[in-house]
């Protein structure tokens, strides 16, 4: 059974998908802790719920998975 990870959030008229903390965390194999770190130091860009969980944009994810910039662990 596959699992679809990510989800779909409309903003501005634009599907996009985004990735949580511990989702973008198995695709680099990092803890969830260092994808919030790359966040809060600018490596990496997050969008905050109305709960205030972080979630960060597929697209961008990928370009840093194919080496476009490439966050080092902390």
């Amino acid at each position: 059974m596959m699992r679809r990870m990510g989800a779909l959030v409309e903003a501005k008229d634009n599907n996009e998908e985004l990735l949580t903390p511990s989702e973008v965390a198995k695709l680099f194999r990092v803890d969830p802790k260092t994808v919030t770190r790359w966040a809060k130091s600018g490596k990496l860009s997050s969008i905050r719920t109305l709960g205030g969980h972080r979630r960060y944009r597929a697209s961008e994810v990928r370009a840093l998975l194919e080496g476009q910039q490439d966050p080092q662990p902390d």
